[in-house]
This record gives C-alpha cells, sequence and structure tokens, in this order.
C-alpha cells in the first residue's frame, strides 16, 4: 500500500472510503472492504482520512486512539487498500462541503465511487452529510454506498464506545467490536528488576500517550517477539501500588517464556481479557503468589483465544 501525504498525487479512476477510522473497527471495515475489493474491477482503492483527529484539531485537546499510526498503516494494507492519503485536517478544514467534495473527491482524487458510514460528516462546521453526498455524487455521476450502523447486540459498534469499554476494564468486549485486539508495539524498557528477583521476569513498556489508557489492572494478553514467537502473558496496566511506582506503564510476564534477555527489543502485547483490579500486597510474597494464580488463569484465557 502507497501513503500519501498530499492530494497532489496523482491518482485516476478511484474507489474511496471516507472517514478518520480511529481503530479500524468493524463499523470502519464495512466501509473499507468493499472499497478495496473495487481493485478488482479496475479501480484504484483508496483510503481518505486525516494526519491527526479532526476533533483534537479543532479543539486544541489531544484526543486519545484506539491504534497506532503504524498499525493503521499495516491493517489498511492487510484490508487491500491501494492508496492511503492521510492528509493536513487543517489544510482543508475551512472548505465548505461542496467545495469539498469539487476539489478533493472530484478533482484531486478523481472518484468514480464513494463509501462512507451512515454518519459521515464533512465540509466547514461538518455542515455536509449523506444526504448531501447523494447530490453531489448523482451531479458528477459518481456511485455512492452508505454503509448502515454496524449492530453487535444491541450496541452500535462506535470508537467511542469502544474506548468506554477499555477504559472500564471490558477489553473482550472491545476487542469483539475492533475485529482485532487491543494494544500496541514499543522497545523493552529496563525496570527495578523484582520481577527476575520473583521468579516472573516482565517485559517494561512506556504507555503510549496517544493512546486510550485501559483500566489499571491485570490482564490476559498474547506477546509477539520480534522473532515472531507467540507466547500467553499476564500484563499489569498501572503504578505497581506495591513497590511504589508512580508512572502508568504496560509490565509483562510470560508464563511459558524460556529464552534469553530481549531488552531493547521490540514486543507486541495485545489484552486479551480482564482479570483483576490492580491492588497493592503487603508482602513480596503475597504479590509472588498472586501473579502465579493470575498466570494460571491467563494460560487458560490465552488457550481459549487461539483456539478459536
Amino acid at each position: 500500500m502507497q501513503c500519501c501525504f498530499k492530494l497532489t498525487e496523482q491518482v485516476n479512476n478511484t474507489a474511496v472510503a471516507l472517514g478518520f477510522f480511529d481503530g479500524l473497527h468493524r463499523g470502519h471495515r464495512s466501509v473499507i472492504v468493499p472499497a478495496a475489493e473495487q481493485s478488482k474491477n479496475g479501480l484504484t482503492s483508496v483510503c481518505l482520512t486525516f494526519d491527526k483527529s479532526p476533533k483534537s484539531v479543532i479543539t486544541g485537546i489531544d484526543v486519545p486512539m484506539l491504534m497506532t499510526h503504524g498499525d493503521k498503516i499495516r491493517t489498511l494494507e492487510s484490508l487491500g487498500v491501494d492508496k492511503t492519503f492521510f492528509i493536513d485536517f487543517k489544510s482543508v478544514m475551512g472548505l465548505g462541503a461542496e467545495e469539498f467534495f469539487d476539489t478533493v473527491i472530484a478533482g484531486a482524487l478523481k472518484a468514480k465511487k464513494l463509501f462512507c458510514g451512515f454518519n459521515y460528516r464533512f465540509g466547514k462546521n461538518a455542515e455536509g452529510d449523506t444526504r448531501t453526498l447523494e447530490r453531489l455524487c448523482a451531479k458528477y455521476g459518481i456511485g455512492l454506498t452508505v454503509a448502515p450502523p454496524y449492530m453487535i447486540g444491541r450496541e452500535v459498534v462506535c470508537s467511542t464506545l469502544i474506548k468506554q469499554k477499555i477504559a472500564d476494564g471490558r477489553v473482550r468486549e472491545a476487542n469483539l467490536m475492533l475485529g482485532s485486539l487491543f494494544g500496541f508495539s514499543a522497545p523493552v524498557e529496563h525496570g527495578k528488576m523484582l520481577g527476575r528477583e520473583l521468579g516472573t521476569p516482565t517485559l517494561n513498556q512506556a504507555v503510549r500517550d496517544s493512546l486510550i489508557l485501559p483500566r489499571f489492572g491485570v490482564y490476559a494478553s498474547e506477546v509477539t517477539l520480534e522473532s515472531g514467537e507467540r507466547f500467553c502473558g499476564v500484563t499489569n496496566v498501572g503504578v505497581k501500588p506495591t513497590v511504589g511506582g508512580e508512572k502508568p506503564l504496560w509490565e509483562t510476564w510470560m508464563p511459558e517464556y524460556r529464552g534469553g534477555e530481549i531488552y531493547g527489543q521490540t514486543a507486541d502485547i495485545r489484552l486479551i481479557d480482564y482479570i483483576r483490579p490492580e491492588k497493592r500486597f503487603n508482602t513480596l510474597f503475597e504479590l509472588k503468589k498472586e501473579i502465579f494464580a493470575n498466570s494460571r488463569i491467563a494460560l487458560a484465557v490465552y488457550e481459549k483465544h487461539i483456539c478459536k
């Protein structure tokens, strides 16, 4: 997949998926996948998104995301998108709906087919909606497909709801809506070596400020090392109150790992399910006992996960 950051990139006859697509959840995929499939019909599949959250640009307040930029690129590529435009929202935020359509969609992207969600808005002050798109697409002879709400049970899948579930520790429900496991890749850092003393050496990773912060606590997780090997993980997200931690971090023990040191390497940690809240223990012996109890739960969760 080719990543483009300016609309000067030459394209012709495109099928365009419209949206910011934070998290690339199942609802987003119901928009993107049909656009990507148009490559079979001779069109260039394009995802038109932004390099930063429009909400954060408008308000000046950072909005926590559901996935890193790198994960977003890799996922879009896996969905079969030919080109993704990560454009600067500031460069278009002053355009009215019709001007945005004329300049960007019909002009720069030369769209033949458009795909968007039922609640898609565009143009200055979000003045345009799907009805506006219907009118403009008819004017230009462009095909339009509007995806209906993606439902799981009685809930409409959306980024806001998924973030709330993660913040509440309901990652299993969040993952179902995402269609993937929530997490990130980051270098393994040196810690206080307490895990080694307890017989549970851990991977310490700094919290990604750009991501939504899960509820503090212990999770069953899936760990993928640089070697490609995968292991069950017991991940504590929080400040480690028993040993006087201060800054939030992700700390993961792999009960079945028997390899060497991996400091400095990148490890990919994905949360599968919530085990318990973070708590303070009176002694390190109590902490060690709890860690091993958590590992038995995590291994059972992980085994069920990989057997799906």
